[in-house]
């Protein structure tokens, strides 16, 4: 049995955001029912481009596999009524919605708790549910902006750069699941619901972490680094070997003084021998670095830091991140069938729970399981599921 199989999440939930936090849930065995608004397509992220054909992309398969679909209109009495009739049998309603919407359309503990007071009402949204920017959506790309990342990310002398991955919106996901296990933890133990007022604004400010602490009790001002470089420990940045880029951390003096070693430069190690002497002199003792490093290939240098066990590594593309050997080694590329794509290959969930190995699921069409959450979850009979018509169906 599955660590989650005996949780059941209702999720009215699009895009990536609130997707990428449920469906770790779901690959731990959660049964995860995603509400599609058959009047827009259901989930927009059927739609994203490349390799999207009809209502299928592979930008939907890795965030909604092993999860079921079912179309439902919540505007109409009908469909309102199944959205409560699903509320009765479930531990979670999951939304990642404007923060003004779940109490409009009447998705809240309050809203929600006559029918089940054990619901756990958990809403990712991107600003909140309370405060000036409640009503405005929120997007990984203006969040990175807004919350001082892009700030922090780039070269100096650049422009404010966001990440390379939507880490807003991925991190906000996470949370969203913590929140949720809490709450069914509490739920179950108090017989007692309640509302998760979770947005990815409060994820992207509590992550600025040691820069935000810095800033706020001293007068250290946090600012972009060449070549990527930590704000306070050097090394701890990228270099560029002869024929490409590989970074190397020392966060220990022990990594510090193994470097000075392999580099066959123990002088360095007692001229610039402590973490302080070192970020003083960083202007002085990075260019000696920088073209120590230009002198060799990137993996004679790799593989000479490893040997003496110094934190290093290739800047590798997606490819080659994704064909290394650890990669493989940890098997965190699965494969899913897909009537349209045939065999799909994608990453797998990082969150690893005993010893099984999870099994995966492609994601579902839209309304695929109409007859399983009318008829097996809900108990409907024929003729009811007949009456349901277009609040319950694809559009």
């Amino acid at each position: 049995m599955k660590p989650l199989a005996d949780l059941r999440i209702v999720a009215i939930e699009q895009y990536g955001a609130g997707p990428f936090g449920s469906v770790h849930l779901a690959d731990l065995g959660a049964e995860v029912i995603k509400i599609e608004d058959p009047s827009t397509g259901g989930d927009v992220g059927r739609y994203v481009p490349p390799f999207q054909e009809g209502e299928d992309s592979l930008f939907f398969e890795v965030f909604n596999r092993n999860k079921r679909s079912i179309s439902l209109d919540l505007t109409t009495p009908e469909g309102r009524a199944v959205f409560e009739d699903l509320v009765r049998v479930s531990d979670v309603v999951y939304s990642n919605l404007r923060g003004d919407v779940p109490a409009k359309i009447g998705i809240t503990y309050d809203d929600l708790k006559h029918i089940n007071p054990s619901i756990v009402c958990c809403a990712l949204t991107g600003f909140g549910m309370t405060g000036p920017r409640s009503q405005e959506p929120g997007y990984d790309y203006v969040l990175q902006g807004i919350a001082g990342w892009m700030d922090l990310t780039g070269e100096p002398s650049g422009p404010p750069t966001k990440s390379g991955l939507s880490l807003v919106d991925y991190s906000g996901g996470l949370v969203a699941a913590i929140s949720i296990l809490a709450g069914v933890h509490a739920a179950r133990r108090d017989g007692v619901g309640m509302d998760c007022d979770v947005s990815l604004f409060d994820t992207a400010i509590s992550m600025l972490t040691y820069p935000a602490i810095w800033s706020l009790n001293g007068d250290f001002e946090p600012k972009r680094t060449h070549h990527s470089a930590h704000p306070s420990l050097v090394p701890f940045q990228a270099f560029e070997a002869s024929d490409g880029w590989i970074v190397i951390a020392c966060p220990k003096e022990k990594f510090w003084k193994r470097l000075t070693a392999a580099i066959d430069r123990p002088d360095l190690a007692h001229e610039y021998a402590t973490f302080t002497d070192r970020r003083t002199n960083a202007n002085v003792l990075l260019p000696i670095l920088d073209e120590i490093f230009r002198s060799r290939p990137a993996g004679e240098w790799l593989e000479l830091l490893r040997t003496a066990g110094v934190p290093s590594g290739p800047v590798n593309s997606v490819p080659q991140a994704l064909a290394d050997e650890h990669t493989v080694a940890r098997d965190l590329v699965v494969e899913t069938e897909h009537p349209r794509f045939g065999t799909v290959r994608q990453v797998r969930s990082p969150v690893r729970v005993g010893d099984e190995r999870p099994t995966y699921r492609r994601a579902p069409r839209r309304n695929e399981d109409v007859d399983y959450v009318l008829c097996e979850v809900l108990g409907y009979d024929a003729e009811r599921v007949e009456r349901l018509g277009g609040s319950a169906a694809p559009s």
